[in-house]
């Protein structure tokens, strides 16, 4: 069990291609991750004020 466990690892010796190849797509796709929600944020933020100065506006009418 341990065996096959580490063969699986070792990757039929490409392993060390193919974890770094591994680690790089995880931290791109989390980098990605965290600048979309900061956009996101950044964006409803944006949206708030103006539905905030819309109202205002209404509100004068």
């Amino acid at each position: 069990m341990v065996d096959a466990f580490l063969q699986y690892l070792d990757m039929g010796g490409y392993a060390a291609f193919v974890w770094p190849a591994y680690g790089l797509s995880a931290a791109g796709l989390i980098g990605i991750l965290v600048l979309t929600l900061r956009t996101l944020k950044a964006r409803q933020k944006e949206f708030d004020a103006l539905k905030a100065l819309r109202r205002g506006d209404s509100e004068r009418n």
